[in-house]
């Protein structure tokens, strides 16, 4: 007869039952300060910037000035509230759980949160505690679409209804735009030094991007604001990378049949991590660097690397293996057709519109991408690899092909990715008709572009937010007509897939 173990519940208390091939936190987490205000607590959050700063709090040659490093996550949108519920009956503790290749697997219960507080249950409380002289750092993962962007020009978009709300109520904001300038202004007044405001966003020049919608919202409201923020904020850019897939019930089962813990909401990354930041802090900083983060002048060239290969890699498995019909990176890369296909657009198309990079061995590095995309034991679904492309595509993938278009080279690979995303966009099916699980904020717009390839091949390149003036390209929109006539006669995406390869030589 089988008796079922004890349940543990995760919190402060219970750390000490926990068995031993559970990491848990040896530091005192009750004499932590909240020196980091992070907005945005998804899951890649705390598999990064949460998992570094545990590390640095574990190490023992860190001292006492790591206790006032604690971070408190802030929540600004109602989906946060199951987070914030969660963390708060956990104690703010959750468990990574690190799959590695070979099976091995390693669980590493984080102690460095220490808070969590909802924006819109209480703007002041917020605004009050960004304001608090023990928080040095603002950090941000609140993706691409969290930059309140105009899609037509790139701007700030200041017109948008929630950016005029807190222009008229600054002490009620929405946006975090309006609550960063709520809290540096309380700053200004109180003469006390300003924050940095770190991105943790995977987007190009993360930090710049930052300062530039900070400053636009903040002349709007305060002109004299803006320019203090101008001479004193620091907005250091950064290269962040750790694969980590949306948590799902699989991983709490997991921690529950193998040890009685009882966690809401862990989280599963890969056991590679990456982060290279620009040594830009106005108030201090946690010495990351003990425990694997690397300080660069200048991240330019990191970041370039990481956007152009991992992130545009993603893309050209989340399209191509999405309309084949794969459902997760590791199949992908478990197909032969489609490991190869990956490796050469990274040679042959990637690889030449690179800058130089410090310390990088290009081929060792792609050698790690496809052993880490193939990682068996993170089962990344294309669904989230294709979340949003509209806001990826033109980051990761456009620029290369532009870039390629104007140095002569290679524009096949790129274009049959682009020429299957129209596919995609179109029938909303795979090859075999199985439907496929589409979020885009420009979903409708992509799809009634796509449906227009019909009567007109170039009707999904139009798109300019998206493609800008690709469609104007003769050498471009020659082989993308060429693919996506193929496709739509043929849906088979791995027939493209070998002819181009073959033509590639």
């Amino acid at each position: 007869m089988n008796i079922k173990q004890e349940t543990i519940p995760l919190n402060e208390e219970n750390l000490r039952r926990l068995p031993p091939d559970i990491a848990r936190p040896t530091y005192q987490r009750s004499e932590l300060k909240a020196g980091i205000i992070h907005v945005g607590v998804g899951g890649f959050h705390r598999s990064h910037e949460a998992y570094y700063t545990d590390l640095l709090m574990e190490d023992a040659d860190s001292g006492e000035e790591s206790k006032t490093w604690g971070i408190c996550g802030i929540g600004l949108r109602e989906p946060d509230r199951r987070i914030a519920s969660v963390l708060e009956q956990q104690d703010y503790l959750y468990t990574l759980i690190i799959r590695h290749p070979d099976g091995k697997i390693e669980n590493r219960v984080i102690g460095s949160l220490i808070d969590f507080m909802m924006g819109i249950d209480d703007p002041g409380a917020v605004i009050d505690r960004m304001a608090s002289p023990d928080t040095k750092i603002v950090s941000l993962t609140i993706t691409e679409g969290g930059y309140n962007l105009d899609a037509a020009t790139g701007e700030f978009d200041i017109h948008h209804p929630d950016a005029q709300h807190d222009l008229k109520n600054p002490d009620q904001p929405k946006l975090v735009f309006g609550y960063l300038t709520a809290a540096l202004q309380k700053r200004r007044q109180q003469g006390l030094p300003p924050f940095t405001i770190q991105s943790c966003d995977n987007i190009q020049h993360n930090g710049d991007l930052t300062r530039r919608v900070v400053l636009e919202f903040a002349r709007h409201q305060d002109e004299e604001l803006a320019k203090w923020i101008e001479s004193n904020v620091a907005f250091p850019n950064a290269m962040v990378d750790r694969i980590t897939p949306v948590t799902t019930d699989k991983d709490t089962e997991y921690l529950e049949n193998e040890f009685g813990l009882a966690d809401e909401w862990p989280v599963t990354c890969e056991p590679f991590c990456q982060w290279v930041i620009e040594d830009q802090f106005v108030n201090g900083r946690p010495e990351w660097e003990k425990v694997g983060a690397q300080f660069v002048p200048d991240v330019t060239p990191y970041e370039k690397m990481k956007l152009r290969l991992l992130n545009a890699g993603h893309s050209v498995l989340g399209l191509l293996g999405s309309v084949y019909g794969h459902e997760t990176i590791d199949g992908c890369v478990s197909d032969e057709l489609f490991a190869t296909y990956l490796r050469r657009f990274m040679d042959v198309e990637a690889t030449p519109v690179l800058d130089e990079v410090d310390g990088i061995d290009l081929d060792a590095y792609k050698d790690t991408l496809i052993e880490r995309f193939g990682n068996p034991n993170i089962k990344d679904q294309l669904a989230r690899i294709c979340l949003e492309s509209s806001s990826k595509l033109p980051v990761f993938l456009v620029p290369t092909i532009r870039e390629n278009l104007a140095t002569d080279g290679s524009i096949r690979f790129a274009a049959l990715v682009i020429a299957a995303w129209c596919y995609y966009s179109d029938r909303q099916v795979d090859q075999h008709g199985k439907e496929l699980d589409i979020v885009d904020e420009k979903k409708a717009e992509l799809h009634e572009a796509a449906v227009g390839t019909s009567k007109d091949p170039l009707s999904f390149l139009k798109i300019t937010s998206v493609f800008g003036n690709l469609a104007q390209s003769q050498r471009f929109t020659d082989v993308y007509t060429e693919m996506v006539n193929a496709l739509y006669l043929n849906p088979d995406v791995s027939v493209l897939m070998r002819e181009t390869l073959r033509a590639d030589g």
